[in-house]
């Protein structure tokens, strides 16, 4: 099975996809961003460098999927290629930080992957409001992330909102703003509750 997690920058979703893995046993496929060679370039001057990096995780989370699909495993995986193509890269070009032909570009390549791959098996995404996102941010103290702009996530929920609004598979929506997964076990275990309805129910 493929199991994904969705949500914006900060949301929690790199800890529950490892909380989840080391619950169930399955195998994590993290998003890199330790590695990314254009991030912190980026953040500094986003015009500049947005086509390349949404093309950096184009092709990187094509192979994410590609491998998942040839996988017998279950794998949970930190963040989708949906969300590359219809939050992150639609966000920078209504934004003016990238041009229309890029942005073009980059949208005819991703229909042609999205003709060859198909949803994830459970779709959980992470709702959470820009305060606690900012907190979140903050707290993990990642040195590239500090100089986010506020309406770049203010942008980035919009899109999400209308994305998940519209999405057509198996989804489970979480409130990262109320729901403590990490710190609190009856709130992640009211999680894996919902999970386990979902996949292995007697009527799912």
């Amino acid at each position: 099975m493929h199991i994904a997690i969705a949500g914006n920058i900060g949301s929690g979703k790199t800890t529950l996809t490892k909380m989840l893995a080391k619950h169930y046993g399955w195998q994590p496929n993290f998003e890199s961003v330790e590695f990314n060679p254009y991030l912190d370039d980026f953040y500094k001057d986003m015009e500049r460098w947005s086509f390349n990096l949404q093309i950096y995780f184009l092709n990187k989370r094509f192979k994410d999927v590609v491998e998942i699909s040839r996988s017998d495993k279950t794998i949970i995986q930190d963040r989708t290629i949906f969300e590359d193509a219809c939050i992150f890269a639609p966000n920078l070009h209504e934004m003016g930080m990238m041009s229309d032909r890029d942005f073009e570009n980059y949208s005819d390549l991703f229909n042609l992957m999205m003709s060859l791959v198909k949803l994830p098996d459970l779709m959980i995404y992470i709702r959470s409001t820009i305060p606690n996102l900012i907190a979140q941010i903050q707290k993990r103290g990642r040195q590239y992330e500090q100089s986010i702009r506020i309406d770049y996530l203010q942008g980035l929920g919009r899109r999400y909102e209308e994305w998940i609004k519209d999405y057509k598979g198996n989804l489970i929506i979480i409130d990262g703003d109320t729901v403590k997964f990490e710190s609190e076990p009856a709130d992640f275990r009211s999680i894996t509750d919902r999970i386990d309805a979902n996949l292995f129910g007697l009527f799912s």
